[in-house]
């Protein structure tokens, strides 16, 4: 692996990201390729640490840095990062930076077609630190080429390998055109040995490009008219052909035995509503404003589901995945005041027992213990186009008999604070809110 460094790296881990590329050495004993260290090529959006050409692929290393360090990290590409079960909250605002990496490839990926240099598959790395133990990722993610690691040398060593997976190696003549193309008028890119880094010096003809004519056709062999055949001769009892005359009324009953049964299923299953075990039911909920106690909340949608500790965080999901929650709803509602319009979220935990909505209450009661997510986390935006952050909620709970209810409260496009006296009148009242 040749190191060409063009720019300062853009994030701290940037400089993990460039450790290990440095630890693979010189050539192709280890993987081979060359990588740009600090480059913007085109019209990229911002600086990525690393492009790392290689013989079968290009990886395109962007940094993250993490406000603390992780044991375990959820990256998903469309939805909110999450640390250690606690929702990602950077000083800048941003829940997930993927969104950012993957702009600054879709980019890079551009202006390599623009420039119309041999194509070769483009995978992405975002690398996450000052320390992540594990990462969890969609598999639909993974498919489609993007790993979010810790750059450590084995972890990145790895992503090369099922990433770069093009089927013929790219050649010394190609590799410098897509050098050329990220990297116009380098000197040091003109110097560099490519054989000695992996690329071939010609190309290799590929199966495309292989003699077929040692591959002998077999042909079918023709019927001949009047020609008998054999056949197995029929039972006794039965008269030749018989077994083909009964197959347009066996199907016949065969459609309309299946027609009946899908009409009494359908009857049987018009009035199950439940869904299915870990499902999720999405309820539409009318705008009609109610009033609790000279509070005016506008309903804007629930949602129900049945996993309560996969929508939590914190020691709330801890507790939630050691125990037995029957379901989850939570309802969204806006109110105004002092001319303020404030979101609010209440959370409806159903249990089996009154014993464990009891206990889970002491869990949430306790500052920093964590708390239920709003759907907005999950991709299912709030309505009307708001994007309330419950980082810094006011917050309320209350028991009804065997359930518990949770509120949290946060200004729509202002600064919130738990102790906003405003912001905890609005989530009192919001505990008088029934669920459906």
């Amino acid at each position: 692996m040749r190191l060409v460094r063009l720019g300062e790296e853009s994030s701290k881990v940037g400089a993990d990201v460039r450790a290990a590329l440095a630890s693979w050495g010189r050539g192709d004993a280890v993987v081979g390729g060359v990588a740009l260290i600090g480059c913007q090529p085109g019209d990229s959006p911002r600086m990525v640490d690393a492009i790392v050409l290689l013989p079968r692929g290009v990886l395109v290393v962007v940094g993250v840095d993490l406000p603390d360090p992780a044991v375990r990290l959820e990256a998903p590409l469309s939805a909110q990062w999450r640390t250690d079960g606690w929702p990602l909250v950077r000083p800048d605002g941003v829940v997930n930076p993927a969104t950012e990496a993957m702009a600054a490839v879709g980019a890079i990926n551009r202006h390599l077609e623009n420039a119309r240099v041999e194509p070769l598959p483009v995978g992405t790395v975002i690398a996450v630190g000052p320390y992540v133990s594990q990462v969890q990722q969609p598999t639909a993610d993974l498919l489609r080429g993007v790993r979010v690691l810790h750059p450590e040398p084995g972890t990145l060593l790895t992503a090369a390998r099922e990433l770069a997976v093009h089927p013929r190696p790219c050649t010394v003549a190609q590799a410098r055109g897509i050098l050329a193309a990220l990297e116009p008028d380098n000197p040091t890119l003109a110097a560099i040995d490519f054989e000695a880094e992996g690329f071939t010096d010609t190309v290799k003809p590929d199966l495309g490009a292989a003699s077929t004519t040692v591959i002998p056709r077999i042909q079918s062999q023709p019927s001949r008219t009047g020609a008998t055949s054999r056949s197995t001769p029929a039972p006794a009892g039965r008269r030749p052909g018989g077994q083909l005359r009964w197959l347009p009324a066996g199907a016949a009953v065969l459609v309309a035995l299946l027609l009946l049964t899908g009409i009494v299923y359908a009857m049987a299953s018009a009035g199950d509503d439940d869904p299915a075990d870990g499902g999720t039911r999405t309820t539409q909920t009318q705008s009609s404003t109610i009033e609790v106690d000279g509070v005016s909340f506008t309903p804007k949608g629930s949602v129900a589901d049945t996993d309560c500790a996969a929508h939590a965080y914190g020691d709330v999901q801890v507790w939630l995945e050691r125990n037995r929650c029957a379901e989850l709803v939570r309802m969204r509602f806006e109110s105004s005041s002092d001319d303020r319009t404030a979101a609010v979220l209440v959370a409806v935990l159903r249990f089996p027992e009154s014993a464990l909505a009891g206990e889970l209450n002491t869990v949430a009661d306790k500052p920093g213990s964590g708390a239920i997510v709003d759907a907005s986390t999950e991709g299912e935006a709030w309505p009307g186009g708001n994007k309330p952050f419950f980082e810094s909620a006011a917050y309320a709970s209350g028991r009804e008999g065997n359930s518990l209810k949770l509120v949290q409260t946060v200004w729509i496009g202002a600064p919130s604070a738990p102790d906003d006296e405003r912001l905890t009148k609005l989530a009192d009242a919001a505990l008088s809110l029934n669920a459906p």
